[in-house]
């Protein structure tokens, strides 16, 4: 699978456990454990050419840690890994990507951005006008492969912000 492929496989895990107050790790850490007041995550760290990170974020809650909000997301993860995506998740994932793409061709610097970024990151700009079709194509067995496949403890980089009450 080339990484052109790839990256619809990873916008829908974007869509279905990082983006939105619908996504799973909002859900999971903010609504329901409340050990989080913000939860994402999302490709292109540091950019979208050649291959990069997936992050994974949480901003812990008051009286909750980082390793709670660690071990919540790496359930999440899990989740990814083993279980099929509900039809109706990948389902809405796909309209929001198509919803989004349509919208930044809503505009003449909208089209020449998306042409000009197909054309650097796929090597033709006409890739723009097969992304709706192959959207379509991801399936939940193509979300629970790559994320067997990526999200494996070899490739995983934990970063950690502690901030600390300074007396005076």
């Amino acid at each position: 699978m080339s990484g052109y492929q790839c990256a619809f496989n990873f916008d829908a895990i974007t869509e279905i456990a990082g983006i939105g107050r619908t996504s799973r790790l909002y859900k999971s850490l903010v609504k329901e454990k409340r050990i989080a007041v913000a939860a994402s995550g999302f490709p292109g760290m540091p950019g979208n050419k050649y291959p990069g990170l997936f992050l994974f974020y949480a901003v812990p809650a008051r009286d909750h840690t980082n390793q709670e909000c660690e071990e919540a997301i790496y359930a999440e993860i899990e989740k990814l890994k083993t279980e099929s995506v509900l039809p109706e998740e990948l389902a809405k994932a796909k309209t929001r990507s198509r919803a989004s793409l349509i919208r930044q061709l809503d505009s003449n610097s909208g089209l020449a951005s998306l042409l000009t970024f197909y054309d650097v990151v796929t090597g033709d700009w006409r890739n723009l006008f097969k992304q709706l079709d192959d959207i379509d194509k991801v399936t939940a067995e193509d979300i629970k492969r790559v994320s067997n496949e990526y999200f494996v403890t070899k490739n995983r980089t934990v970063g950690i912000i502690d901030t600390t009450q300074t007396k005076e």
